[in-house]
């Protein structure tokens, strides 16, 4: 019997280990599999997401890769819920595209541009866990595909005008409920919510992430730090839970006294729950708080 291992969750390791050169196969494999075709990494460009506060923000993190064809490819996990996702995707896209061009050269110039969204919230209907979004223009009245000209395929290598747009793919990885894994892209779904990694799991780039994400190779220094980052991930979900059914004045004041209780810091459980600091030292010393 192999010996259990545990593994630290994606987006720890996307804020710490995937931007090093040496696991860029990770990304790299896990891009490959969901893309459909094989993605290198030329370099990581700099993304706003991924800053970091004293208060150790864990809502968004992001990764902007550019590959060596070129293509900018904007990964993003969220876990907090935001109505206005969607609309999130293009202004981030856009950003990226007019960022991302020299000024004076020619639109041609444009890559192909991939937003990857990793999401831990329910956002939009479907049964689905990775929906894929393929923009076509239809003709309003014949149906018809708009085509490129065959000058326009041989000068920019496509065969269809919506290779030259952004392409967008949406992971619900709360969706991901098999059992049985059917396809090597399931393994990193069923990484991205389980954080574990099966003996048996061979996808592209699995191999060095059974490595470099290892919870056990990780320094004490390291492994204190991402129980914190776990430890407030969890105290984050609880309060969506408690908000749920309840006056929100109230709920943030019951959240509040669970957070206090399992040792988080004042600034913290204010940032969480709303509450001014003032309440939050009410309630850590037991006194009296009015719900309304």
């Amino acid at each position: 019997m192999s010996k259990e291992r545990t593994f630290i969750s994606f987006d720890w390791a996307m804020k710490k280990i995937l931007r090093h050169k040496e696991n860029f196969m990770i990304l790299e494999g896990f891009l490959s599999e969901l893309l459909g075709f094989d993605v290198t990494i030329e370099n990581l460009l700099e993304s706003e997401g991924n800053k970091e506060s004293l208060q150790d923000k864990y809502d968004r993190v992001d990764i902007l890769a550019k590959s060596t064809k070129g293509e900018l490819m904007l990964i993003e996990l969220q876990y907090d819920n935001q109505d206005d996702y969607f609309h999130r995707m293009i202004y981030g896209i856009s950003k990226l595209i007019t960022e991302y061009i020299s000024e004076g050269k020619n639109y041609s110039t444009i890559k192909k541009a991939f937003s990857i969204n990793i999401l831990y919230f329910r956002l939009g209907q479907g049964k689905d866990y990775i929906y894929e979004y393929k923009g076509n223009f239809v003709g309003k009245h014949k149906k018809d595909i708009f085509k490129p000209t065959k000058h326009q395929k041989e000068r920019f290598n496509i065969e269809t005008v919506a290779d030259i747009f952004p392409k967008y793919y949406v992971i619900r990885v709360n969706n991901f409920q098999k059992d049985v894994i059917e396809r090597p892209l399931d393994e990193w779904i069923y990484f991205l919510k389980n954080s574990d990694i099966k003996d048996d799991f061979h996808a592209k780039g699995m191999e060095r992430a059974k490595e470099a994400l290892n919870y056990e190779k990780m320094s004490e220094e390291e492994k204190a730090t991402y129980s914190h980052h776990i430890k407030n991930r969890r105290i984050e979900s609880s309060v969506l839970e408690t908000a749920e059914g309840r006056g929100m004045r109230k709920a943030n004041i019951i959240t509040a006294k669970k957070a206090l209780a399992e040792g988080a810091d004042w600034a913290f459980v204010s940032k969480i729950t709303g509450l001014d600091l003032e309440d939050i030292e009410r309630i850590a010393k037991g006194r009296k708080i009015d719900i309304d």
